[in-house]
């Protein structure tokens, strides 16, 4: 019979309980992941109590909150706060997230905050972004042209810039890939959701003119054929957008070019 164990430094043990804030009567519980390089210790959850009352509506609020209050030692990515950079993209109450987007009211009891899943963790919520990035830096996401260079700029029909829509929105948080069990098991030969609908934005940009270049660098067992249509990237997507028809879309080129 085989056995399968876990890696010791993979197992989460119970952290530090922080003491509740003097005089607050509306308290939050959090329990967030916390992992440091540098001390050699297993991950853990430490719990944290937030005043609700001098505290924001979103879950970025309150990490903010024990950060400047608490424990400036918590670690986290964000810039925008208004779920456009995807810089505070985590896992939070089991669902991949925006952070600034998700509404503590949206989530019952305690609040869970875990970094990405399935990605290398540089410490507490701050995940390994190297490899997402050079996918997409792979699939080459500029315009990519062999015709002369207009005057002016690259025209394009009003009809051909709508079919668009719902791919240039992209802000790379990486929610998508980091919920899809493929990309899990195959992130090092797999792009992805993220990658393979910005690959496809391209593919379907009327001024491009490398679409069977780009369709060749996609012919690989791994690099698109990987995503068996499982629809958690769609589902993750704080954007609304649908990685999963994007890569339909390419798949289905790939046949028609074929025939």
């Amino acid at each position: 019979m085989v056995e399968l164990t876990l890696p010791k430094n993979s197992r989460i043990s119970d952290g530090k309980t922080w003491p509740k804030p003097e005089g607050a009567t509306n308290l939050r519980e959090y329990k967030i992941y916390r992992w440091s390089p540098d001390d050699g210790e297993n991950p853990r959850l430490d719990t944290y109590y937030v005043d609700m009352d001098d505290c924001g509506p979103m879950v970025l609020d309150a990490l903010l909150w024990i950060k400047n209050n608490i424990d400036p030692t918590l670690t986290l990515r964000r810039s925008c706060r208004e779920g456009i950079c995807g810089s505070c993209a985590m896992n939070i109450d089991g669902t991949n997230t925006l952070a600034c987007t998700k509404g503590m009211d949206e989530v019952i009891g305690s609040v869970n905050v875990y970094p990405l899943p399935h990605m290398k963790v540089v410490k507490d919520l701050v995940p390994d972004m190297t490899n997402f990035y050079a996918q997409h830096r792979s699939i080459e996401p500029w315009l990519k042209t062999t015709s002369n260079e207009p005057r002016t700029e690259w025209l394009q029909s009003k009809e051909d810039r709508e079919k668009l829509d719902g791919l240039y929105e992209c802000i790379l948080c990486a929610c998508c890939s980091t919920s899809c069990p493929s990309y899990w098991w195959n992130s090092d030969r797999y792009l992805g959701p993220a990658a393979l609908l910005q690959s496809y934005r391209w593919i379907a940009d009327s001024r491009d003119e490398a679409t069977g270049e780009r369709l060749d660098d996609l012919e690989d067992p791994f690099r698109l054929y990987r995503c068996h249509t499982i629809m958690n990237c769609t589902q993750a997507c704080p954007k609304d957008l649908n990685p999963a028809k994007a890569i339909a879309e390419t798949k289905k080129l790939m046949v028609e070019r074929k025939l």
